[in-house]
């Protein structure tokens, strides 16, 4: 009888698991999970610039205080670079508006696709700089340079990403 009541519990715990999980998952979307490749493509890259984001505020917060945790920084700005790379596959044809999906992502992003690749390289070169200071521990020189590369998202939002409401 123990065994019954332990599997239910098992049972019953991996049950809550998967329902926090798929909670989680869904958390920041709107609607039911997608089903089509482009509907994937849009919830995975809403995921991947909320990861993004969160690396460099985690640095810029870090990059406040007295002394900064060097390893904190390495760690995000590591995550940075990385996911600048990555950046440009995250928009693939059919993951815009007609994905069904809702999206900030503008028209512009495919309709305009060279100026995006050079708006997306130059995030590239900006978070490879921050990266090789963070690994150089030059706390002034990422200070400076977080704000390039501040700047090279806000111009690539300016362009290819519905203005947030305010």
């Amino acid at each position: 009888m123990a065994l019954k009541s332990i599997a239910a519990a098992l049972a019953l715990t991996a049950g809550l698991a998967l329902a926090a999980g798929a909670a989680l998952a869904h958390e920041g979307h709107e609607g039911p999970p997608p089903k089509t490749p482009g509907g994937k493509a849009a919830w995975a890259r809403h995921d991947n610039f909320k990861a993004q984001g969160a690396a460099f505020k985690a640095a810029l917060d870090e990059l406040k205080k007295s002394p900064p945790n060097q390893a904190v920084l390495t760690t995000n700005a590591n995550k940075l670079k990385a996911s600048s790379q990555a950046l440009p596959s995250w928009f693939p044809k059919g993951s815009g508006p007609e994905s069904g999906v809702k999206t900030d992502a503008k028209a512009e992003v495919w309709s305009d696709a060279a100026g995006f690749a050079a708006a997306a390289n130059k995030f590239q070169i900006e978070a490879a700089k921050f990266q090789e200071l963070a690994t150089a521990g030059d706390v002034a020189g990422m200070k400076a340079q977080s704000r390039v590369l501040g700047g090279t998202c806000k111009g690539c939002h300016d362009k290819y990403r519905v203005p947030e409401k305010k």
